[in-house]
């Protein structure tokens, strides 16, 4: 991992220096808009709508409508506005870990003692865990100010980008302010249901089938030949060998391949599965 920046965790006279990585990462697999006849990549402009002309970027402005007016900011407006660049993790006070609601949580990092002696970063990573608190933080992010969470995960303190408070939105539903009797028999049995299904969560157990299956798609067709060479799709002319193309194969056969490719040795069959339906969802795998 690279660190994304440097910085510190202050409070009080307490100095720890850190560096920041991100925590997460996508893994979805990445797709470009292309014609469908030719297969050449789809380049958007930037048109104006009073003149009809392509705009450089830098004569593009930013504005805010308010539905009956447009205020345009031009880069000096924006450049005077106070710009946060402090490289600090205010701990604005600690808070029962309880308290914070998921609903707030955005991205997370890592961080990571900066420094020859990580004694400050074990002290205050251990003080949350005894203590079962949460550090509330500020800090800058891309010239932003942000709200987080300080706390711990394992052996590493992990901060949590959180929404402001007027970024939550209420939720009233006229259905749910109606009153509805339910029977202690009917209870019993959704607890029931909840507790065959009841299990410990391991992230680890559950993939995203969409995507292993748009994967297994993609390498049966580059199996098959069935590709273009990457320069053409921006109009440029392939060369050598690229231009005579592949070999074509069964299409049921690449398939087949390469699904027994992904499973790797060991794995159970399950050849009834289509790897054209997957939708998205996840499903938890079997255990032995």
């Amino acid at each position: 991992m690279r660190s994304i920046w440097k910085g510190a965790i202050t409070f009080g006279l307490v100095n720890v220096p850190v560096k920041v990585y991100s925590a997460t990462e996508d893994h979805d697999i990445a797709l470009h808009q292309v014609h469908d006849t030719d297969g050449g990549r789809i380049k958007y402009q930037r048109r104006c709508e009073v003149c009809g002309r392509v705009v450089d970027y830098a004569h593009i402005a930013k504005a805010f409508d308010d539905g009956d007016k447009t205020v345009i900011l031009t880069e000096e407006d924006i450049k005077s506005l106070p710009e946060e660049r402090s490289r600090d993790i205010d701990v604005v006070e600690f808070v029962p870990t309880e308290q914070l609601d998921p609903i707030m949580f955005e991205r997370s990092y890592y961080l990571e003692p900066d420094g020859k002696s990580s004694k400050a970063y074990v002290l205050l990573r251990q003080t949350l865990e005894a203590t079962d608190r949460t550090a509330i933080v500020h800090f800058a992010l891309r010239q932003k100010s942000r709200l987080g969470a300080l706390r711990v995960r394992g052996d590493v303190l992990l901060l949590q980008s959180l929404l402001w408070g007027d970024e939550i939105r209420q939720a009233s539903f006229p259905a749910l302010e109606q009153k509805v009797a339910i029977s202690g028999k009917e209870l019993d049995m959704a607890a029931a249901l909840v507790d065959s299904f009841s299990s410990d969560f391991t992230p680890q157990d559950f993939t995203d089938d969409y995507q292993e299956h748009l994967r297994v798609l993609i390498d049966a067709k580059l199996a098959q030949g069935d590709a273009v060479d990457t320069a053409a799709t921006f109009g440029e002319e392939p060369t050598g060998e690229e231009a005579g193309g592949g070999a074509v194969l069964d299409l049921m056969e690449a398939l087949k391949r390469s699904v027994e490719r992904s499973r790797g040795p060991g794995k159970k069959d399950d050849a009834s599965e289509s790897p054209h339906t997957g939708k998205g969802t996840r499903r938890a795998k079997s255990s032995a």
